[in-house]
């Protein structure tokens, strides 16, 4: 008879309990919160410029916008849903980086739900983030990806400084650092 705890079946339990904690969502978000990394930054020299600010934003918890209007601001944008498992654990850290950063920043999270899906989801977790809708087509630069989360911080000059796609620590010293540096 086999030993109950020989070195295989100790690694298939392993592998399974593994496997379930993915699959299972709020682990799921935990568990990628848990290994979030900074974002990377990119010097102004290698950054990509932000070519159109020609785009309209329909606010669903706050004013719509022009982001024209927004040329000159530091700007963070993020794109998002709240059924996705790297959205919901990236949340948290952008609601901090938001609380300490809003008089300074403009952030955007923008979505394709609805704004009961969203306030749900918000009402759930006690987020207070700007959110909003696309009106037209966003910037070409925005659009060289399909997934989400999908974030940039776009400088005053217009530079994306940094370009994310996957869940990030948007609370992180690095970007702290950053935003310091670009908004006295």
């Amino acid at each position: 008879m086999q030993n109950l705890f020989s070195k295989k079946n100790v690694s298939n339990i392993i592998f399974v309990l593994a496997i379930s904690l993915l699959i299972y969502t709020p682990t799921r978000t935990w568990f990628l919160r848990q290994i979030a990394f900074a974002p990377s930054i990119k010097k102004i020299e290698n950054s990509k410029k932000l070519d159109s600010y020609n785009w309209q934003l329909k606010g669903l918890n706050t004013e719509s916008i022009d982001f024209a209007d927004l040329k000159g601001e530091v700007v963070i944008v993020n794109f998002w849903a709240t059924w996705c498992p790297g959205c919901r654990a990236e949340k948290p850290m952008f609601q901090e980086l938001y609380n300490d950063y809003r008089d300074k920043v403009t952030f955007l999270f923008i979505t394709n739900e609805n704004w009961e899906v969203v306030q749900k989801y918000f009402d759930k977790n006690d987020y207070n983030l700007p959110v909003y809708n696309s009106i037209t087509r966003p910037p070409e630069l925005f659009l060289e990806t399909n997934s989400i989360p999908a974030s940039y911080l776009i400088d005053k000059e217009g530079n994306v400084r940094i370009k994310k796609v996957g869940a990030a620590n948007w609370d992180s010293v690095k970007v702290r650092n950053l935003l310091d540096n670009l908004v006295p």
